[in-house]
């Protein structure tokens, strides 16, 4: 998992790439956003705002897919459990439809979140979150075949 503080922080780490530069185009799309409505740019991201109530998660989730990145924007702060998928137990197996698998186990570091930041779970860790009273932030599911894709 990558922890970064701002948007500022992501522009200047992944600004190389189309893929990441839809990132912030979706996230200067914010003020535009309804949440809950999945929006997409290209066939590279897909995203949407999440406000209100957010459950806990009871077991630690993973993609394979997709890189996924929860931008927090305000409300209240949530944990993040996170662990090394290699270090998880198989609790249902991998779902081509929804690009999820989930795990059970011990987590190897936690997170609570604050506006503003970013938090990037890669393809080789698994999350687990703490949920919120209200909560604001955007979530994006980014593809990780940038390479084989000539329009990413």
């Amino acid at each position: 998992m990558i922890i970064l503080n701002s948007v500022d922080e992501f522009r200047q780490r992944y600004h190389s790439t189309k893929k990441w530069n839809r990132c912030v185009e979706a996230i200067n799309n914010l003020p535009a956003l309804m949440p809950g409505v999945c929006h997409s740019i290209g066939d590279s991201l897909v995203y949407r705002l999440v406000d209100g109530k957010a459950p806990a998660t009871a077991s630690f989730t993973g993609n394979r897919r997709y890189v996924e990145i929860h931008y927090y924007l305000s409300g209240g702060s949530e944990t993040v459990a996170y662990a090394a998928k290699s270090s998880l137990a198989c609790l249902a197996p991998y779902s081509d439809e929804t690009d999820r698998e989930t795990f059970s186990g011990e987590a190897t570091g936690r997170h609570t979140t604050s506006p503003g930041q970013l938090l990037i779970f890669d393809n080789d860790y698994a999350y687990q979150l703490s949920g919120a009273d209200h909560l604001r932030k955007m979530v994006l599911m980014v593809t990780i075949e940038g390479a084989t894709f000539h329009n990413k």
